[in-house]
């Protein structure tokens, strides 16, 4: 059988990673630079630095680029890095796409500018003029529950013209808008929810960027491989396994970041806590994350 599926400029299963905190709050890179060696030997080939679950919104624009450095030193060239650039300023957002250029990624992360709403033709051209402004390749995320504005369909498939513009991370919860920008472009969709892991990718999509991943990065690889090979009710199988903890850690009324470093600190695993306004999950929250875990690794 011949395979439709565009090819994917930044790997396949990537991982939303946390940014690893000490208990004082400050850049923990050596943790860093751990759990990143974690996740690559556990079946990432990619990582997402600074997005969300990266706490982005409250980290500095040196600590972006130190964290870029810390984890390609960490896995070298056995990973993609894509690095979350974007903020509500076109100005500030290219800034920190020429910043995370310097600090060693091969590819940025832009959000739809936040709060001031934006229309389509400066959406546009927001992220056209980040694209112009640094030779790394551009995965546009489209979230609009976080940002207020989604990337319309018809936005997508004009800014694929663009040669830098080649992936979206995909949050909008708008499976046939997706199918329609899949069908008449060559963007590389990732998965960016990860109850939609298996769906996306079964219509076309280059991967996922999940943030489940941090706890079992081997489990969702195991999703991909088991489709790749032609196994499709294995692949339902292990989607469908992991679907109670995907919800215990993004559907749970926290988000994913707390619930990830929660759970990774119960491990023993770099985490740390989040950055205010967000806050550390409970122990009730915790204790049943890891059961969780623990049971669908036990499987």
């Amino acid at each position: 059988m011949t395979s439709t599926r565009k090819p994917a400029p930044f790997g396949r299963t990537l991982c939303a990673m946390i940014t690893p905190f000490t208990e004082a709050g400050a850049l923990d890179l050596a943790g860093a630079r751990r759990l990143a060696a974690r996740l690559v030997a556990e079946g990432c080939d990619g990582l997402v630095l600074n997005g969300t679950t990266g706490e982005s919104p409250t980290t500095t624009g040196e600590e972006k680029a130190e964290l870029v450095a810390a984890v390609r030193e960490a896995v070298g060239d056995r990973a993609t890095l894509v690095t979350g650039v974007g903020t509500a300023d076109t100005r500030h957002t290219v800034e920190l796409a020429l910043a995370a250029q310097k600090a060693g990624a091969d590819g940025v992360l832009v959000v739809t500018p936040y709060y001031s709403r934006p229309p389509q033709d400066a959406v546009a051209a927001h992220f056209l003029e980040v694209a112009d402004a640094s030779a790394l390749p551009v995965m546009l995320y489209d979230i609009p529950g976080r940002t207020g504005t989604r990337i319309e369909p018809d936005t997508m498939i004009r800014l694929a013209e663009h040669p830098r513009i080649v992936a979206v991370k995909d949050c909008s919860y708008d499976f046939l808008g997706t199918q329609k920008v899949l069908a008449r472009t060559e963007l590389a969709y990732y998965a960016g929810c990860d109850e939609h892991v298996l769906a996306l990718y079964a219509v076309g999509a280059a991967g996922c960027v999940s943030t489940v991943a941090n706890a079992v990065p081997a489990h969702i690889a195991a999703i991909l491989d088991a489709f790749d090979a032609g196994d499709t009710a294995r692949a339902a199988e292990l989607q469908l396994a992991v679907t109670p903890f995907i919800e215990a850690m993004m559907n749970a009324g926290l988000p994913g970041t707390v619930t990830a470093k929660a759970l990774l600190s119960r491990l023993g695993l770099p985490a740390g806590p989040p950055r205010t306004p967000l806050l550390p999950a409970d122990r009730e929250t915790t204790d049943e994350l890891q059961a969780l875990y623990e049971a669908l690794t036990a499987s």
